[in-house]
């Protein structure tokens, strides 16, 4: 019994004495706790959504009003322009375009019954099917209430007949939604995990200092140590990408060289910040500690799991920055979508900015610590 309080006390002095363990354990779970709290939910609001209305009527524009107030969308546009909103859904700006067509006020008083389109964006799988039950129940709400204004009977009252097309994902196939974004995750993984690992494991053993001494410049040891978890992370790319044909059915519908094109930079923001990592921590441990702690928080504020959309308005602004939210909606984009360069070149432009900003502070933090 003395043994174990001896070792008892011995564990406690030792997380007490190590600064960088007793962060993790105290402040840690509280961040995520603040951060996963705000990015985990299941409720969806303020959908991007683009109005095409070609009635413009007093009936269509309280139609509109019914989206607006219903706290659930957010109103991207309403230009008439059945084109440019199909542009928009295709670069993922919205999620659902709403057409209303000409003589919707006409049909509506004459045969108490006018057609709606929804073109949602499927690829979002499971949202997408939320955000087009969202929309029907408010159509049905605003159809009623104008059945009591016009004072209808109960058998012929107004309604609004709801026509749903599936863009990209029309089958709403929840695995064609996850599996390009859990291609990414692998990736991250692969490239800051391992990383991270890696080079605090030189650390632990003392090879470290021993390298430092020989004639080896360290931008050429920290290129030799990232350049086989840069290869590594490609290949598992490629992997996971025959499975998901093979196993999963997931369309290609866009360029596989322009995918393996944007995964080698998002590799060098990976393996920038596992580089970033390891020069904070001293072993092994920390390394896979402070690295889960920053993987769970990316993924879970880049889309993957939970929408955007549905998250707090400060997380949104937030994932702005996340490399693997802007990894995600790219890989969806091209494999589901077909999306091209132009279609991508936003995200793509982050990331880019990314991989230089993030691979100089981990180099320059690197020497500072291994000098």
């Amino acid at each position: 019994m003395r043994r174990l309080l001896f070792l008892a006390q011995a564990e406690v002095l030792h997380i007490l004495r190590d600064r960088v363990l007793l962060a993790q354990v105290l402040i840690v779970p509280i961040i995520q706790l603040l951060i996963l709290s705000n990015a985990a939910t299941f409720e969806i609001r303020n959908t991007p959504i683009w109005i095409v209305d070609f009635d413009r009527t007093s009936v269509s524009r309280g139609l509109v009003n019914h989206l607006a107030a219903s706290g659930h969308f957010q109103i991207v546009d309403t230009t008439p322009s059945l084109d440019r909103a199909n542009e928009a859904l295709l670069a993922g700006t919205v999620t659902m375009v709403v057409v209303i067509p000409h003589d919707f006020e006409v049909s509506l008083t004459k045969t108490r019954a006018a057609p709606v389109e929804l073109s949602v964006n499927a690829e979002k799988g499971s949202a997408a099917g939320i955000v087009q039950s969202y929309a029907s129940r408010v159509l049905s709400e605003y159809a009623s209430e104008l059945a009591l204004a016009r004072r209808s009977s109960k058998s012929e009252g107004g309604r609004i007949d709801v026509r749903v097309r599936g863009r990209y994902n029309p089958t709403l196939n929840y695995k064609h939604y996850m599996v390009p974004g859990i291609l990414v995750a692998l990736v991250t993984m692969i490239g800051t995990l391992l990383s991270a690992q890696n080079i605090a494991r030189e650390k632990e053993l003392g090879t470290l200092e021993q390298l430092n001494v020989t004639p080896i410049t360290r931008g050429q040891f920290i290129a030799a140590k990232l350049l086989p978890f840069w290869v590594l992370g490609l290949l598992e790319l490629s992997l996971g990408l025959i499975v998901g044909k093979l196993v999963f059915g997931i369309p290609m519908r866009g360029s596989v060289p322009l995918l393996f094109g944007v995964a080698s930079v998002y590799l060098a923001v990976a393996l920038g910040i596992g580089l970033w990592i390891s020069a904070l921590v001293e072993t092994q441990q920390q390394a896979m500690f402070v690295t889960f702690f920053i993987v769970n928080i990316y993924l879970l504020m880049s889309g993957l799991f939970t929408p955007i959309d549905s998250m707090a308005p400060w997380v949104r602004v937030a994932s702005q920055i996340n490399p693997v939210r802007h990894f995600v909606t790219i890989s969806r984009a091209i494999l589901v979508k077909g999306a091209g360069p132009a279609e991508i070149a936003r995200p793509f432009s982050v990331l880019a900015v990314s991989a230089v900003v993030v691979l100089t502070i981990a180099v320059r933090q690197y020497r500072k610590r291994a000098v």
